[in-house]
Formats: structure tokens, C-alpha cells, sequence
């Protein structure tokens, strides 16, 4: 990281299915909190970057970099970026390499996405626009289907049960019971898991992160500072289509974003106290976590068979039990990840977070000063 870069101020909304509330109602609720939170002017605000992926088609809004801006009293310069349900996450990276560049001094980040007023076919349709239109789309592919090939053949290689794979959201429900921010705050039981519908063999229900409403913000500074700050942020990408890669049951761009930002953070992944990683179907946070070297391949469902574990895994209860606004993601897993160190009095975490099937990745590393 080329300077300091202090999270001063974290805001956002409750996740779940908001019909009475607008995509610009979120927005500006996260943006309003965030700027609460951070007790600094919001005249300070030097710049905005936003991160959403389905505004034009769900909502019929585009632009909101403009739309974010008039938000605020001067309406400072702001851009919008996708990249998916990495949209969040990239609208950091962005924001990190502005103030990096001293193009600004402080900078509003918001993750938002509305997406419970659609209907849920015309849904999974935009979805599947983080995938590839020639290579998987014609053969009736969704992110589920992806994803279930996966499974799949992660299950023939390495011998996971049905049984170990519900283990994963049975323990990220159990994280959202707490979270007051969660969509889903009801534990569920592996068996429960296990016999839920089935959505594309071998996920059921319970496997699928859900849609969501909700959004997400921060408020990135060089100039005014907090006891958090971030210690790398980096970016890693894939091809679209998994009929492109040599291997399905790892994730190229975890593995390489994640090797970096430890390097720019001069740490390793035994530093690290908490981690919110991207479990948009159960079967990617065991994958996530072989990729970032938290176990070898075959092997990362120990994880959560031993709960003695030092590191935590999705506190907040993840996309599958928080819910999954996918430009929104991104930026509300940074935040857990800085509520996690103050509440712990740790170190550093990590959030880890990708679009499509693992097309692109970030990982972001956040150190509180102890």
C-alpha cells in the first residue's frame, strides 16, 4: 500500500427482501450511516466510488455514480464500477488506488444492489451475465448449475459427503443469528440442510446464498484516521468460462490475490484472526479455503469440523446467512471484518470476495492498531 489508508467510518443497511424501499433509499441509508459513523463533514468527501452490477436491468437505473453524488452537498466526482458480485469489493480497489495516486484525500465507497422486486427467473438470467454468453449460457447454464458441476466433481476427486458439505452453512446460519444486519438470523441444522430442495445436483437450497436487497458503505481517508487501516488491496482475474481452466475445483484468482495481498501486508495467512470469504454456494468456501492455504486440497471441510479453530471463518454469517446484494457484498464484508478486530482487540482479518465463478478476485487486508 503507497501510504496510509485509514476505514474511518462503516455504514450499512439491514440485508434482506425491502419492497418498500428503492435502490436510491439504500443508498443514501448506508451513505448516511457511514458518514454517522465517521463524524467527519461530509464536505470532506473528496470523491465516490459505487459498486453495483444489476442497476440498469432490475432497477432501470444507470448513472449512479450521479445518481450517489447529489446525495451530498457539493456533489463531488463519483464513478460507478462492476464486476459482478466483485462489484463491491472492486469499488475499494478503485477508491484505494485514487487515494494511492493522491487523486483524493477521502473517499466514499458504497456496495448496493436491489434485487427482490424482479421476477426470480429474469433474475438468475442477469446473473448470469458474470458468465460466459458463448460458452455456458447457450447450454441453459445458471450460477447454480456452475456451481453444481463443481460440487460435482470436487465430490469425485476428493470423497466429500453430502453430509460434509451441509456442515457449511449449518455453521455460517449459526455465525447470522447474531448479526443483526443478517437476512436469515434462524440457525439451521446440517440435516436441514441436506434435505432441502434441490436446486442442481448435489446443491440443495440450503447450499445457494440467497437474493437480496441491501448496501454497504465506507469512508476511506489519507487525512483523517482511525485505528483501522487497510494493509493491502488486490485484484486477480480469470477466464469467464470454467471450460477454460484446467482445473474446476480451484480457484486461480483466490490463490493469486490472495498470495498478494499478504505480500503487500508483509503478512501470512497465520497472522490473520478473522476472514470473511465468499460462500455464494457452500461448496466455493471449502474451495476458498484451500486456495488461500488454510488447508491442503480435498481437505478444507476440517475447517469446520474442528471448531477449536484460531481463525474465524464469516462471523458475520456470509453471503449464505446474511444474504447476498451482489454489488453490495464486497464492501459489507470489509466492514465486518474491521466490527470483528475491534470487538476481538486482533490484529488483521481478511475479506475475500470474487464475481462469476472466481472471474475476479479481491482480497482486501485490514490491520487495527493494538
Amino acid at each position: 500500500m503507497n501510504g496510509e489508508i485509514f476505514l474511518v467510518g462503516t455504514g450499512q443497511t439491514k440485508f434482506g427482501e425491502w419492497w418498500q424501499k428503492s435502490l436510491r433509499d439504500l443508498i443514501e441509508e448506508s451513505l448516511s450511516a457511514a458518514i454517522a459513523d465517521a463524524k467527519i463533514s461530509p464536505l470532506s468527501i473528496d470523491a465516490i466510488v459505487i459498486g453495483n452490477m444489476l442497476g440498469e436491468t432490475l432497477s432501470e437505473q444507470a448513472q449512479l455514480g450521479a445518481l450517489t453524488s447529489a446525495m451530498l452537498p457539493h456533489r463531488p466526482p463519483a464513478i460507478r464500477v462492476e464486476a459482478a458480485c466483485a462489484s463491491g469489493s472492486v469499488a475499494v480497489h478503485t477508491a484505494c488506488a485514487l487515494l494511492e495516486s493522491r487523486r483524493a484525500e477521502t473517499v466514499l465507497v458504497i456496495g448496493a444492489e436491489k434485487m427482490t422486486d424482479a421476477d426470480p427467473a429474469h433474475v438468475a438470467a442477469a446473473l448470469m451475465g458474470a458468465g460466459d454468453s458463448e460458452l455456458d449460457s447457450p447450454s441453459g447454464l445458471t450460477f447454480p448449475g456452475i456451481f453444481g458441476l463443481v460440487a460435482a466433481r470436487y465430490m469425485h476427486e476428493y470423497g466429500l459427503t453430502r453430509e460434509d458439505l451441509s456442515l457449511v452453512s449449518a455453521r455460517h446460519h449459526e455465525n447470522a443469528a447474531s448479526n443483526p444486519f443478517a437476512q436469515f438470523r434462524n440457525a439451521v441444522t446440517p440435516e436441514a440442510v441436506s434435505e432441502s430442495s434441490l436446486i442442481a445436483d448435489p446443491l440443495r437450497l440450503l447450499d445457494c446464498s440467497p437474493i437480496t436487497d441491501g448496501a454497504a458503505a465506507m469512508i476511506l481517508s489519507r487525512t483523517h484516521r482511525s485505528p483501522i487501516r487497510l494493509k493491502a488491496s488486490q485484484i486477480a482475474t480469470d477466464t469467464l468460462s470454467l471450460t477454460e481452466r484446467p482445473s474446476m475445483t480451484s480457484f486461480a484468482s483466490t490463490r493469486d490475490a490472495f498470495s498478494r495481498a499478504c505480500e503487500e501486508a508483509e503478512i501470512t495467512k497465520d497472522d490473520l484472526a478473522h476472514l470473511e470469504l465468499h460462500d455464494c454456494f457452500s461448496i466455493a468456501a471449502i474451495i476458498n479455503l484451500e486456495d488461500m492455504g488454510f488447508a491442503d486440497a480435498g481437505a478444507g471441510i476440517r475447517l469446520y469440523r474442528d471448531r477449536s479453530a484460531d481463525l474465524s471463518i464469516n462471523q458475520s454469517g456470509g453471503l449464505k446467512g446474511c444474504g447476498h446484494p451482489v454489488g453490495a457484498t464486497g464492501v459489507k464484508q470489509i466492514c465486518d471484518i474491521a466490527k470483528q478486530l475491534k470487538a476481538s482487540k486482533q490484529r488483521y482479518g481478511a475479506a475475500h470476495n470474487f464475481g462469476g465463478a472466481g472471474a475476479t478476485c479481491c482480497v482486501h487486508i485490514l490491520e487495527q492498531t493494538i
